[in-house]
């Protein structure tokens, strides 16, 4: 399918469910809004709530890991006139075709598609249905976005929370970290209103908002072993690089580097991580930067990547409401709650990459991946994170990277896992992976082919491992995965 004819066809499917949302409003009918936690199902969420406040529907939205049980006692308890999926539900269209079918649906996702064809009750609204790439060329929050564009045109002013979802799920895997595909008609969406705009520069955390030193201090991705959580080394660091941090009484921020102090910092940087067996290219640490020209300066909201950050935090750290309300124009109390939710997940994530760092056994490299020991240490909300977060900074980073933790009232081990995008050209797909061990393994997985997750009972970890490593080879030596 050519890629004018796939997008003109994907944008019909969501004008097909514009439509039936549209449909449910007029009869009056109240609508359930499920979310994935992280910060592109959070961003979808606001996408969909906001379009249906507007509408001045009746609806609620949940935001919640993956699809259980739980959530189908609370449909089939509640009994609402539609279901809305967002950025997930794809990969459980069959238990959706069982254990539905008395309702309407409405799947807005961009995960690989697993299971039979869904029932006439589910309209399914997902990128790969029309060979558009869903881990590089569109997010949850970009699907969400088309479907509310479809519903009413006024909804265009959502165009920049699409685009923080799409960085929210690291999409920006274009030349100089651009985002490209499906994603670039949201950015052009969002230029053309004049509530975005793109530039090239250095790509950190805080550029908008912190003092230099703090920036690096607070900088994941990558992580910078003693300087990341550190602020006196990271101070220290700009010293010896003859880089001032303030201008007279005011501290400066990455935006007020000159040319040459960027380039003698990026320099020094890319050296440093070397020095510490890290391989970051150089050129990671420059890119586009996605600018909310509406937000106000020195806010976490106007940098994207910054807004994303905040939103995965509500996300992880159980207060995902304060994301969707920012996302659908809070900018009072909800934002300043999440300010607060943020620094806790920084120090939270800061805490768990020291932790794995600390002691070689709990990263291992085994045969075709490594292995993150998460275990009851790391909070299995934050697992997806962390393994993001090391899988750009392994000794080997063309071996994926799985990390876990366990879900202990469960009885559950929910495993994340990562790679690089060169792996999907040598035949990696995680997804596929994931799905086809968990299923080996009494669980269930899936995803895209550079990111992807499972749950499967506790007492299946190591198997479940051993099968992850074995499928990872088969896929390298060119064989498929399922018998």
């Amino acid at each position: 399918m050519a890629e004018k004819d796939s997008t003109t066809e994907f944008l019909k499917s969501a004008e097909e469910a514009a439509k039936a949302i549209l449909e449910t409003v007029k009869e009056d009918g109240f609508i359930q809004v499920f979310s994935h936690l992280d910060a592109d199902g959070v961003a979808a969420a606001g996408v969909i709530g906001k379009a249906l406040l507007r509408l001045d529907a009746k609806f609620r939205i949940r935001i919640t890991q993956w699809v259980d049980e739980k959530i189908f006692a609370e449909i089939l308890s509640e009994k609402p006139q539609m279901i809305i999926l967002s950025d997930f539900g794809s990969g459980y269209i069959n238990l959706l075709n069982d254990k539905l079918s008395d309702f309407k649906i409405a799947v807005l996702d961009h995960h690989q598609i697993v299971g039979e064809r869904e029932k006439p009750n589910i309209i399914h609204v997902n990128p790969h249905s029309y060979g558009i790439d869903g881990a590089r060329d569109i997010s949850g929050a970009g699907v969400a976005y088309f479907v509310a564009k479809k519903i009413d045109e006024e909804n265009v002013d959502l165009a920049p929370i699409a685009v923080v979802g799409a960085l929210g799920d690291l999409q920006d895997k274009y030349d100089q970290r651009k985002l490209g595909g499906v994603n670039e008609k949201i950015v052009e969406d969002g230029v053309n209103a004049g509530l975005l705009t793109v530039e090239r520069d250095l790509i950190f955390f805080g550029r908008e908002t912190r003092p230099i030193h703090k920036t690096l201090a607070s900088t994941t991705n990558p992580f910078i072993p003693g300087i990341s959580g550190e602020e006196d080394k990271s101070l220290a660091f700009l010293a010896s690089l003859d880089i001032k941090p303030k201008h007279g009484e005011r501290w400066r921020a990455l935006r007020d580097l000159s040319d040459d102090e960027k380039k003698r910092l990026c320099s020094a940087l890319a050296d440093y991580l070397l020095s510490k067996g890290l391989h970051i290219e150089v050129t990671n640490l420059i890119g586009h930067v996605y600018t909310l020209t509406r937000e106000e300066p020195w806010t976490p909201i106007r940098d994207a990547r910054e807004f994303a950050v905040l939103l995965n935090a509500t996300g992880r750290m159980e207060k995902p409401s304060l994301g969707v309300s920012i996302c659908m124009g809070d900018r009072g109390a909800a934002l300043e709650a999440a300010n607060k939710v943020l620094e806790e997940y920084r120090r939270t994530i800061n805490k768990y990459l020291g932790w794995v760092m600390e002691k070689p056994e709990r990263m291992k490299e085994m045969e075709n991946i490594y292995v993150v020991y998460g275990e009851s240490f790391i909070n299995e909300k934050i697992v997806g994170a962390i393994s993001s977060i090391l899988a750009t900074s392994l000794p080997n980073p063309e071996k994926p990277l799985i990390a876990y933790a366990n879900v202990e009232e469960g009885g559950l081990a929910k495993f994340s896992a990562r790679t690089i995008d060169i792996m999907t050209n040598k035949g990696v797909n995680l997804g596929e992976v994931m799905q086809v061990a968990a299923e080996k393994c009494l669980g269930n997985g899936g995803g895209h082919n550079i990111a992807a997750g499972a749950q499967v009972p506790i007492e299946n970890v190591d198997a479940f491992i051993k099968v992850v490593d074995e499928l990872v080879g088969k896929q390298l030596r060119g064989e498929k995965v399922r018998s």
